[in-house]
């Protein structure tokens, strides 16, 4: 069985148009890797934000209807733009 967290990026690269290739690039991995990555649903906290990042979204925590924290690609350790936007 999937990964739902898999199933939700797979989904948002669907709307947004974008290829598990285009991901991999990004992540300097091969396609197969990407998918291999995606059928773990093995996705770190600075992967998500890169993700978010690379389809234009926001990585957010709703605290509740006034307060939500939002991360971004200044968040990351060691960021990797996306120039391709």
């Amino acid at each position: 069985m999937q990964p739902v967290v898999s199933d939700k990026i797979k989904a948002l690269l669907n709307i947004k148009g974008k290829k598990y290739k285009e991901l991999a690039q990004l992540f300097g991995i091969s396609e197969q890797a990407m998918r291999n990555k995606f059928a773990r649903g093995s996705f770190s906290a600075d992967e998500l934000i890169r993700i978010a990042d690379f389809v234009n979204c926001q990585l957010a925590f709703n605290i509740d209807a006034d307060q939500k924290v939002i991360l971004t690609i200044e968040d990351l350790r060691n960021p990797v733009t996306n120039t391709e936007k």
